[in-house]
């Protein structure tokens, strides 16, 4: 956990862990709310609200663990609540008017154990600087990029489960309720094709503000984010052109995602838990 420099150390940690905590529980309010208005029927109202508390408190903790003395604290675990915090609230966006509301069975679930991570994975070298504004827009595209990936890839996993389920039986229980396969395959790529453009973004000011982005540290992380570009761009590229759909959209939905997951987590694992530097 990072430390502070005030004497009211402990007293905010205290605070963390309880917001931690409850946000914790929100999110398995929220995923139970979820089942029930999809087996059930009933009103999706107690999802909105009990995801929405959910979000306000691991908000709230990621602001007491990631800003002190005005600096800037982005370790591991931090890193992994704030981009599932951040898929968690495009969900609870996209779920008031799209019918998406069921990808929440895995993202509540998901954000809540980030959650916690960012509460107990140890961040003896996260960075602690001040940022200049192109880094920032770097970082906050990029944290948007990987949101909208993460719900892709959460789709595309629900996707294959519907193509599983279609395959050996009639769909029953939370299947029955789900769009039909053509609405979720055009919803899949509507969030791969956001995600692609805001990665591009993300690639592109780290190149032109970022100075060696290649240097020893970064080579891992930007080599395999521009392979996983590579394979995003193939996938939607395939899709216009020649209508990709089915198995092939998923994995390659699921390969791009993982790219990613060991473009950042990978390479920032290795970097501050072993190595001992950083990056932002």
């Amino acid at each position: 956990m990072p430390s502070y420099d005030t004497r009211s150390d402990e007293d905010v940690m205290t605070f963390v862990v309880i917001e931690v905590l409850l946000a914790a529980v929100a999110y398995g309010v929220a995923t139970r709310a979820v089942w029930q208005h999809h087996v059930r029927g009933r009103s999706y109202m107690p999802v909105a609200l009990a995801a929405g508390i959910g979000l306000l408190l691991q908000l709230v903790s990621l602001a007491h663990l990631t800003i002190s003395a005005g600096a800037m604290v982005i370790g591991l675990g931090t890193a992994l609540s704030l981009f599932a915090w951040q898929a968690a609230l495009l969900l609870w966006l996209f779920s008031l008017r799209e019918s998406v509301g069921a990808l929440g069975l895995v993202m509540y679930p998901v954000a809540g154990v980030c959650a916690l991570a960012g509460l107990l994975v140890p961040d003896p070298n996260g960075a602690r600087e001040a940022l200049d504004w192109p880094i920032q827009a770097h970082i906050l595209l990029s944290i948007l990029a990987y949101g909208l990936l993460t719900l892709g890839a959460v789709q595309a996993v629900v996707l294959w489960l519907q193509h599983r389920q279609l395959r050996l039986r009639p769909p029953s229980g939370v299947f029955a309720t789900l769009p039909p396969l053509q609405t979720m395959e055009t919803l899949l790529f509507r969030l791969i094709g956001g995600g692609f453009f805001l990665l591009s973004l993300a690639i592109a000011t780290g190149a032109l503000f970022i100075d060696n982005l290649f240097a020893q540290h970064l080579a891992h992380k930007t080599v395999l984010s521009i392979v996983a570009w590579l394979v995003f761009a193939t996938l939607l590229f395939g899709r216009w052109r020649y209508g990709w759909r089915g198995r092939l959209a998923v994995r390659g939905a699921l390969v791009g995602y993982v790219l990613l997951l060991l473009a950042y987590f990978g390479s920032k694992l290795v970097l501050e838990l072993i190595l001992g530097e950083h990056w932002s």
